[in-house]
């Protein structure tokens, strides 16, 4: 502002430098300072005046006016007269909430009581606050990343930054051995939280942090998310006494129980179990007497009446060698029993009745006696529809055998029936590509391979088009990856492989080039979610766009978006533009209140990658708000709140609301009014701090002793609990005895003191007074109140008529 007012002054003296011989130039004008960022704040839920007890909501609208990206912060203290509702504070997607007890330490974890202060984070904030964005997956640079042990198949998590983890969980590892360990996968380094890797515990916990291991991991290992918790996962284990179900917190790096559901030993023996799969909301696993565990998710608590009877023959091994699917909703399972003389066999459960399925009375025969089996897949129509199941054997003679759901013969997978001898075979990731073909991606290796995946197109019932029979990894570890398993990522369209050698690798499932030179990324927006006053903020979705990417080192056109709704349905959209944004102007808010962008880019060079898919809508400014209860203490009559905030424009503060608080029918004030007359026969005894003594009624003859003259005293009294404004004493006879306005505090006493003089009536003069006033803080235009009416008695020469 002094800036503006100098140049002003400048421009006035102007004509009298004009008239001088030289003329001074002025100096240039300064640039306008950039606007700095605002904060408005509201309340709701309590009309105007509130009410003691009411729950008061506070928004705080955030205007971000930076015009660069960096970090904010938006602080709330709970104003006098109010406590924070717990659970109530709600933050934008992309900010973090934090909670304070004194005012100064935040703390991301909200405490059980006595939050004064509420705060969100951003450290990405920017010139338009109504985004989210997620990181690209980088392509996975180390094409070869040791896992320090013996890795079974990896489980791929992405952290809320965009960080593409993979975990896994060594496999027939003793309890105490260190066999959980984290990559990130961009990077080829450890996840943070080393040392790794760790023990798994049946305690609740984070890994490392409980002491020795107690968990055995079995030969085979089917892994389940939590649908409700992704980050969760359900792995098979056992312990010294029991075999069940394992709990991993990817998120947390964190032990989540351990649920027994079949004791060790007996006959015929347990000794260990495999899966896990998903059907209904239960895990299904098998244990290694043939009988099935069972386990429901949203209970976290065994199925009635499990373990069920028994679908394979007992197989008396140190592990299970087999594995579970799930067809159409029944669970299929395999086993071997090495060494026995046993067929490898495949048995059918039904979980609807609890017992083998119908034609499933014994299991089916899967391969010749002798021969090993580590798997157990779905077999697909060229429609994609489940119709059985499928077991590779490996032995001296290699065999695929596949049985429909009521127990007849399909034809095995050209590529796996032609195996030779000693080829051992896993569990495939299933996968659909972008024409919408159904491939299965099967890992072997041994009996001369090194490490291949196997590739066949349901849709087509043969070998997957364009890829080789056998797809070896010869960049990665020279080719020695003796695979188990792979997890797909759609966001990035890649398989990310794990194996026997203990190296994790990529895959491109289109070429089968390893390393995968493919990046993704995925982003949820849901508009509703940046505003919590209840009103209309939003415009309409606009743009997704990629950030920080070189367009030249894409191949937009084997490249593809998707967006689905909250109800999973596709949206059409347009396909990337050259310069790598979507426009979702087409999509309507109302029909598809949430979307979820996902983006698979094929790129040209690896080398440098980086970047961020970003989402936007138009809207107002997002919004920020938590709860209070305002206290039922009386003396409570306003509440308030300011807010502040920093970002990259500097600091700033809202404007403050204050909000009134009426008295409600407990803080209603108790007035009462008392009318005397003094009885003394001397008038200085009736005066303000008089003697007296005073009484309702004034005895015959007493007037005549005080010249005619009646004197009166008013004694106003509020009990409280709250004050009184504009208070007015009313009397019926007496001018002088009128008094106000005035304020009486709760517990505070007021006497008027007046006279009637020259009474020579016959007859008696009653006089009554009351008084009239309004309760603090009531509304603007509140009515006075009024107490009762209280008299007293001047009698002349009668009292009674």
């Amino acid at each position: 502002m002094r800036r503006r007012m100098r140049a002003h002054r400048l421009g006035a003296v102007l004509p009298l430098v004009l008239v001088a011989a030289t003329a001074v130039p002025l100096p240039a004008a300064a640039d306008p300072a950039p606007p700095v960022s605002a904060l408005t704040k509201s309340v709701q839920g309590t009309g105007s005046p509130a009410g003691h007890g009411a729950t008061a909501n506070w928004v705080i609208g955030y205007e971000d006016h930076a015009t660069t990206t960096g970090a904010a912060t938006i602080t709330d203290a709970v104003g006098a007269g109010q406590a924070y509702q717990s659970g109530s504070l709600h933050a934008p997607p992309g900010w973090t909430p934090q909670w304070s007890t004194d005012g100064t330490t935040f703390t991301g974890t909200e405490p059980a009581s006595g939050v004064t202060a509420v705060r969100a984070t951003n450290p990405a904030a920017g010139p338009d606050s109504t985004q989210l964005s997620g990181a690209l997956t980088p392509p996975v640079q180390a094409v070869t990343t040791a896992t320090g042990g013996d890795g079974f198949s990896p489980i791929l998590y992405r952290t809320p930054g965009g960080v593409l983890q993979a975990w896994n969980i060594y496999h027939h590892s003793g309890a105490t051995t260190p066999k959980v360990v984290c990559t990130e996968l961009a990077t080829g380094a450890r996840c943070p939280g080393g040392p790794w890797p760790k023990v798994l515990n049946t305690a609740p916990g984070p890994l490392g942090t409980l002491g020795a291991g107690d968990i055995t991991s079995p030969m085979i290992e089917q892994y389940v998310r939590d649908p409700a918790a992704p980050a969760k996962v359900y792995y098979p284990g056992f312990t010294a006494t029991s075999a069940g179900v394992g709990c991993l917190d990817l998120a947390a790096a964190a032990n989540c129980g351990f649920w027994p559901l079949a004791a060790l030993g007996g006959s015929p023996p347990v000794n260990s179990l495999t899966g896990f799969v998903e059907s209904g909301g239960n895990l299904y696993g098998i244990v290694s007497s043939g009988a099935v565990i069972c386990w429901t998710i949203a209970t976290q608590s065994a199925c009635a009446g499990q373990p069920y009877a028994p679908i394979l023959p007992a197989a008396n091994q140190p592990y299970v060698y087999g594995a579970v699917t799930v067809v159409a909703g029944k669970v299929f399972g395999s086993t071997a029993a090495p060494g026995t003389g046993l067929q490898p066999a495949l048995g059918c459960f039904d979980p609807a009745t609890n017992a083998p399925c119908a034609g499933w009375a014994s299991s089916r025969p899967t391969g010749p006696a002798g021969n090993v089996t580590y798997n157990a897949y779905t077999a697909f129509s060229t429609t994609g529809a489940p119709v059985g199941a499928c077991s590779s054997t490996s032995g001296s003679d290699d065999v695929t055998t596949c049985y429909a759901l009521d127990g007849s013969a399909l034809p095995a997978p050209p590529g796996a029936a032609a195996l030779a001898a000693n080829v051992i075979v896993f569990n495939p990731e299933v996968v659909t590509d972008p024409n919408g073909h159904l491939r299965s991606y099967l890992p072997v290796w041994s009996g001369g391979i090194a490490g291949a995946a196997l590739c066949h197109d349901w849709t087509t019932a043969s070998a997957c088009a364009g890829l080789p029979p056998q797809i070896t990894h010869p960049n990665a570890a020279g080719g020695n990856t003796r695979d188990y398993g792979y997890a797909y990522d759609p966001p990035s369209g890649c398989l990310i492989g794990l194996g026997d050698a203990g190296v994790l690798f990529s895959m491109d499932p289109i070429t089968g080039a390893t390393p995968c030179v493919r990046s993704g990324g995925q982003v949820t927006l849901k508009p509703g979610d940046f505003y919590c006053d209840g009103g209309s903020h939003v415009q309409g979705y606009t743009a997704a766009r990629l950030t920080g990417v070189d367009p030249a080192n894409v191949d937009f056109a084997a490249s593809r978006v998707t967006v689905v709704d909250q109800d999973g349905a596709v949206v059409p959209t347009p396909g990337f533009a050259p310069d790598g944004s979507v426009d979702l102007t087409g999509v309507s808010v109302a029909a598809h209140p949430s979307i979820t962008v996902t983006t698979t880019l094929v790129l040209h060079s690896a080398a440098g990658f980086s970047g961020s898919l970003v989402v936007d809508f138009a809207g107002d400014a997002p919004q920020l708000c938590f709860r209070t209860v305002i206290a039922a203490d009386c003396t409570v009559t306003s509440v308030a709140n300011t807010a502040a905030g920093t970002d990259s424009t500097g600091s700033f503060t809202s404007n403050t609301v204050t909000l009134p608080v009426a008295p409600g029918a407990a803080c209603t004030p108790k007035v009462t009014v008392e009318k005397e007359i003094c009885t003394a026969s001397h008038p200085a005894q009736c005066g303000p701090g008089g003697a007296g003594p005073w009484a309702k009624q004034a005895p015959v003859g007493l007037l005549g002793v005080l010249a005619a003259s009646a004197y009166w005293r008013i004694t106003v009294t509020n009990h409280g609990p709250v004050g009184i404004t504009s208070a007015q004493v009313v009397d019926s006879v007496e001018p002088s005895c009128q008094t106000g306005p005035f304020t009486l505090q709760a517990g505070q006493v007021k006497q008027v003191y007046c006279a009637t003089y020259a009474l020579l009536n016959l007859f008696p003069i009653t006089n009554k007074a009351k008084v009239t006033y309004v309760p603090v803080n009531v509304p603007p235009g509140t009515p006075p109140s009024a107490t009762d009416w209280s008299s007293a008695k001047a009698c002349s020469l009668l009292c009674a008529l």
